[in-house]
Parts: C-alpha cells; structure tokens; sequence
C-alpha cells in the first residue's frame, strides 16, 4: 500500500507568506534609504554647524569649548540653602560667631574728662547715666577716670551706642553694655589672666642686697624678700657682703609680653653659714603664707614696720607739736622717708577709709582680725589698685610717703587701733604673735609640695658655685 503523502497546504497560505516577505524587504529598504539620507543630512549639518563656529571663533581653545557645549547635555544648576547640589557624604560643621557690624571710636583720657561726659556726647540721657553709675558704685569709682587711659566706644550702624570700654590697666578692662532689645545697661570688670612663668636667681653679695637685685633687674624682689624675713633676718644689720641667697619665684606675661615679677614660691638666705628658708604655701581652705621646713609660719600677724624709714622723727605719746607748738598727745609715730617711698599693708584685711582728712592729709584706714585697725597718714598718693572696700594682703603697696595735711617734711604717721583704743604702733608691731603654722590635715599636703621646692633649690647650689669661682 503506498504511503500517502501529506498534503501541503499552499494555496492562499503560502501566497500570503510570499507577500508579506516582499513587504518586509521593501521596507526594510526604504529604512536604510532614510535612514543614509538623514544620516547625511545630519551629518552635514554638524559639518556646517562646526565650520561655522570656527568660522567666527579664531582662537583654537574656545572652538573647543563652544564646540563641547554645544555637545553636552543641559544641566540645571540648583543648591540647597547650604550649597548642595548632590548628597555629601560628610558635612563639616563650622564654630565660631558671625561679628556683629560695629563701628569703634578709641579714646584717650583728657585733663577735665569724666565718664559723664563721654557717654553723654555718644548719645545716653542723664537718666541712662544715672542707671550705670548706680551699677558702677560698687566696683569702680566714675571719678577715677585717669589722664592717658584709653577707651572704646561701640556704635552699630545707626550710630546707636552698644558698649563702652574703659581701659582701667594693661590687664583690668571695665565694661558698659546696652541690651538693643530690652534696652538695659550691663557693667562689668574684665580682668585678663597672666601666665605664671617660674624662675630662679641665685648669687652672692658683694655690697647690698638691693644693689644686688638692681644689677640683675629684680629689684621687685626686695621687699618681697624683706616682708618674708622680716621677723628673721634684720636687712640693714646682718645682710653683709658675702651673703648668699637662691630665690625661686613667678614672673606674669601677657600675649608673650613680660608684665612684671610675680610671687616668691621659694627662698633661702645663708648669713655666715646659717641657712634661713621660706616656701609659700596655700591650703585647700585657701589660706596662704610663707613656712619653714616643718611647717610653721615664719611671719607675723604683722610686718616689723610699714615702710623703710631713716629715723623717728616724733614718737607715740605727748609731744610739742612741731607747727603749733601746743603740747598735744601724738596718737602715731613719724617714721621720716623721701617722698614717693611705698608703703605697705602690715597685715591682712580691708580698707575701710581712703581720702582727704584735714590736718592728717591723705589717709588710709585698714580693718584686720582681732580687733585692729591701722592708718597711714600724709601720703602722697594712692595706689591704683587700693580703694574702699579692697581687700589687701600683708606687704601689699597702698600708698606712698608724702606730707599732705600738717606737716613740716615727707614722713608717714603711722598708727595702730586695738577694739578701739590707741596702741603704741613700734611696740605692737615688735610684740605680735606668729601666724598660724599649717593645719595638721594639711600638713602631708605641704611637705609633698615644700619637698619639690627644696629640691629646687638644692640644684641651685651648683649655680651659685659657679658663681663663686
């Protein structure tokens, strides 16, 4: 039996298969015929285009340029309000402080000037003058205004006050401020810090002990050295020539700048083979003063005189007074010294008094512990730092010798006060107790601390051998 063949179906199937092939072909064909012309035409207006360019631009770096603009896409440039475009990976962030827009006048002090007048020609009403001073009272005196100072004046760009800075010192800087919302005054004192610096100066003495220290320019030391020792060592009697001594002490800088010497931390004195040592010392309930090796106070409740004088020239008691005439009791003693010779606190405490007092001329009044009080009568002048109210340690400077009021010659009347009584001032000072030794619960404190200091100043011993050769 044949196999029978199956059938293939042309007819309209395989007619239809051969005429959509033929319409693929033909259009297939006349795509690439497009797309060669716009290809062409694209390209021709590119060439054109660029010959173009190059036709108006000489310069071969800016046909490139213009040429790659024109070929990148457009971008659109958009930042944030802290200048991002995209998202950073880290965001540094600033510290610090936009400065406000002020414009500042700087001043100098003049003869007739008050702070009154300043703030007043800079626009504040009396009544706004009247608010500072108030503030003021109790930590600066509006009439010590002082010829040569300098001063600020802060004015926003309206030509409205803001502040005024009154330069009291290299260190001490006195502040008025304007709140420009709720319009209050702020006064307050800027006292800029030293940097304590330590060093050392060791030697022996050929003539005196303040001549010593002027060749080496620490003449500061001097009373320092003579308030610390002055219940130990007489300075006009036993220091001779020959005398050896090793000073550890502070010096105060500013931005760099040497401001002056500061405190004694350590000392030794060696008078003919006897070694006499001091080591200053502050507890942890802040009490200061200067101590032996074993801790005990080597001062007084007071110093062993005010100032350095040549002669008594009218003692405590009665006397004939030397202008009047009158016999009169003498409620101090003269100690005669030039004029312009410092005079120091005897003993710690506050000021009580400071100013003009009739016959006694400038004077000032010190309160202290137990009942005392001391005054220090025709000064020349005061010190910047002391005035009513200050608080004042032992040897601190508060005035100087003169002879205002009553008086034939500089000298300083000195005087001492006891729960209202007059003393004898050369016998008080000469029969007062020592001051308190370190407190037994700081006693392991202080020896750790004097054992550094000695140690100090038992490598000076190679300087002043040295020096001894």
């Amino acid at each position: 039996m044949k196999s029978r063949k199956r059938p293939v179906y042309v007819g309209n199937y395989q007619s239809s298969r051969k005429s959509g092939g033929s319409r693929k072909i033909m259009v297939l064909f006349s795509s690439i015929i497009g797309a060669g012309l716009l290809i062409g035409f694209s390209a021709n207006m590119i060439i054109s285009s660029e010959v173009n360019v190059r036709k108006s631009l000489s310069d071969e770096s800016s046909v490139l340029a213009a040429l790659e603009q024109r070929h990148q896409p457009a971008l659109i440039d958009y930042e944030d309000e802290q200048g991002f475009t995209e998202e950073p990976d880290f965001v540094e962030i600033e510290k610090g402080q936009i400065p406000e827009e002020i414009t500042v006048h700087e001043g100098t002090v003049k003869r007739g000037d008050s702070l009154y007048a300043i703030l007043a020609s800079n626009g504040l009403s009396p009544l706004e003058i009247h608010h500072i001073t108030q503030q003021l009272k109790d930590t600066f005196s509006v009439n010590s205004f002082r010829v040569g100072q300098k001063y600020e004046i802060h004015l926003d760009p309206d030509e409205n006050f803001r502040r005024f800075i009154y330069h009291q010192s290299r260190v001490i800087a006195l502040h008025i401020e304007q709140d420009m919302e709720s319009g209050e005054f702020h006064t307050w004192k800027d006292v800029r810090e030293f940097d304590k610096r330590t060093n050392t100066i060791v030697g022996t003495i050929s003539d005196s002990l303040s001549q010593e220290l002027q060749r080496h320019n620490r003449y500061a030391l001097i009373s320092q050295l003579e308030n610390v020792f002055s219940w130990q060592v007489n300075f006009n009697r036993d220091i001779q020539p020959g005398t050896r001594y090793k000073v550890i002490f502070e010096e105060n800088w500013l931005n760099d700048q040497f401001m002056g010497t500061g405190r004694i931390l350590a000392a030794e004195i060696i008078i003919r083979n006897r070694e006499y040592r001091a080591y200053y010392y502050v507890d942890a309930d802040g009490n200061a003063g200067y101590y032996n090796d074993k801790g005990d106070s080597v001062q007084r409740f007071f110093l062993s005189k005010p100032v350095e004088f040549s002669r008594i020239s009218s003692d405590y008691g009665y006397r004939t007074h030397p202008v009047y005439g009158t016999r009169h009791f003498h409620g101090g003693v003269d100690l005669v010294a030039p004029t312009g010779t410092p005079v120091r606190a005897v003993a710690d405490g506050k000021v009580v008094f400071r100013g003009r007092k009739g016959p006694a001329g400038n004077l000032i009044t010190i309160a202290h512990a137990n009942g005392y009080h001391t005054q220090y009568l025709h000064l020349s002048r005061y010190a910047n730092n002391v005035r009513y109210g200050s608080r004042v340690e032992q040897g601190d400077v508060i005035g100087y010798v003169g002879m205002t009021g009553v008086a034939t010659g500089p000298h300083l009347d000195f005087r001492v006060i006891r729960n209202g009584k007059l003393q004898n001032p050369m016998q008080a000072l000469a029969s007062s107790s020592s001051a308190s030794s370190v407190a037994s619960e700081h006693k392991n404190d202080f020896l750790a601390k004097r054992g550094v200091l000695r140690a100090q100043l038992d490598e000076l011993d190679f300087q002043l051998a040295r020096l001894g050769e």
